[in-house]
């Protein structure tokens, strides 16, 4: 199961969160956690795993047999990763061949897993180093550009499994309050060092362990992702626009944090993601006016009333929440980061014709590369002469003029970067 879901990323460009969740249902409840963390983890480790596969294989797999490949890059990081006892990994491995129905492959994945388990040492020192550090060259190239004294930080956190975070609603329970709850249930939790209201739990649990989460007392969401909400700030009375809300996490909160807000218009262009928004609010309580619409073009969906608050959580690379989606390193092409900063320019200059003057935008990307964070609100800047950027006073994260960046497991939250834009009168 585990090959057939890595081959669809490999072979058919489709994301773990697409093909991983229906394989789950196809396995027993307790070889789920096995299947999560293989298919992970191989995509983690993939350049490196495939960095050895280069060295073992006389020449490179036909793409109709992306199963069998990703069943080698599986075994070898069971081998070398896992640590998996050698026979067990050889072994399923080669009857995973013949439940492929390609039994011609058997000799082929036994052979060359064993060299891998005689060679490991080798084979490892053999790599280059962008495939020791398990990333596309051209990503590696430009973390270590860009972030050079934090380049192999980052590296490693990217390749390590996150921390899961939670969001306290606090006007339904206290925090220590509910980690006290946490521990009566088993579950060890210590409060983030970010954001009030942020719980860090020591290892994952499956949600309907979690106290009250049916009944909206919690939800699960990184400590950087809530930095937004107080960011935004909105008061009473405001109207607030989150221009491209799914899942819907910051809109929630926003509403958590001030429900005295006038209106809250959650928008997303597409109808599937808009649903997870209304799931979301259905559980905790909250209400919104849901809106299917393309921020890049506004005045298609919206009325001509002005917004004291707007949340752009701007589409990006997602080089910053990298150990969530691993397979963004196979999916994204350096050729995208262009096209996206182009997106996120074109959106900041649809949506703030759209703020009252003294109004506040945010901007939020979950990049660490600035061509897509500080570079574009320069170039917003430079074509806008009422809009100032104001500097965040903050502890956390990193200075980038403009804006303010947190780096991937600073303080255990993942790759944020904020800019806070006041509309001059």
């Amino acid at each position: 199961m585990a090959a057939r879901v890595l081959a669809a990323t490999l072979a058919e460009g489709q994301s773990l969160s697409q093909n991983l969740p229906p394989a789950l249902d196809q396995v027993k409840p307790k070889d789920r956690a096995l299947l999560q963390q293989l298919c992970y983890g191989t995509l983690r480790s993939y350049h490196r795993m495939q960095g050895v596969m280069q060295q073992l294989l006389e020449k490179p797999l036909k793409s109709k047999d992306a199963d069998i490949q990703s069943l080698l890059l599986c075994g070898a990081y069971q081998l070398l990763e896992m640590r998996t006892p050698d026979h067990a990994a050889l072994s399923s491995s080669v009857d995973a061949c013949r439940l492929l129905k390609k039994n011609w492959a058997t000799g082929l994945v036994n052979g060359v897993l064993r060299r891998c388990a005689r060679e490991r040492d080798k084979l490892l020192q053999a790599l280059g180093d962008a495939q020791a550090a398990s990333h596309p060259d051209w990503l590696y190239q430009l973390i270590r550009q860009h972030w050079p004294q934090q380049c192999e930080q980052i590296f490693l956190a990217n390749n390590q499994p996150p921390p899961m975070t939670l969001r306290i609603n606090q006007r339904r329970v206290e925090t220590r309050s509910y980690i006290a709850e946490l521990a009566e249930q088993g579950i060890e939790a210590a409060p983030g060092g970010m954001v009030d209201g942020a719980v860090r739990l020591s290892r994952p649990v499956d949600v309907e362990q979690l106290p009250g989460f049916a009944q909206g007392r919690v939800s699960v969401q990184d400590e950087a992702a809530q930095l937004a909400a107080g960011l935004l700030a909105p008061e009473p009375g405001d109207r607030v626009l989150d221009a491209c809300s799914a899942p819907g996490g910051k809109s929630c909160h926003l509403l958590e944090l001030q429900p005295a807000i006038s209106q809250l218009v959650a928008m997303d262009r597409e109808s599937t993601r808009l649903q997870r928004v209304a799931e979301n609010m259905k559980r905790l309580g909250l209400e919104a006016n849901l809106l299917q619409g393309d921020a890049c073009a506004p005045a298609t969906v919206l009325d001509d009333a002005l917004f004291d608050r707007i949340l752009v959580d701007a589409p990006c690379s997602g080089t910053g929440v990298i150990r969530r989606h691993p397979d963004i390193k196979l999916l994204r092409r350096a050729s995208d980061i262009a096209s996206l900063a182009a997106t996120q320019l074109e959106l900041l200059q649809a949506l703030w014709p759209l703020l009252k003057p003294g109004g506040i935008l945010l901007y939020v990307t979950c990049s660490i590369l600035p061509e897509e964070n500080a570079e574009v609100l320069r170039a917003f800047l430079e074509q806008s002469a009422d809009a100032v950027c104001e500097t965040l006073e903050e502890t956390w994260g990193l200075d980038c003029s403009p804006g303010r960046q947190v780096l991937p497991n600073q303080d255990g939250a993942d790759g944020l970067y904020f800019a806070r834009l006041l509309k001059q009168a």
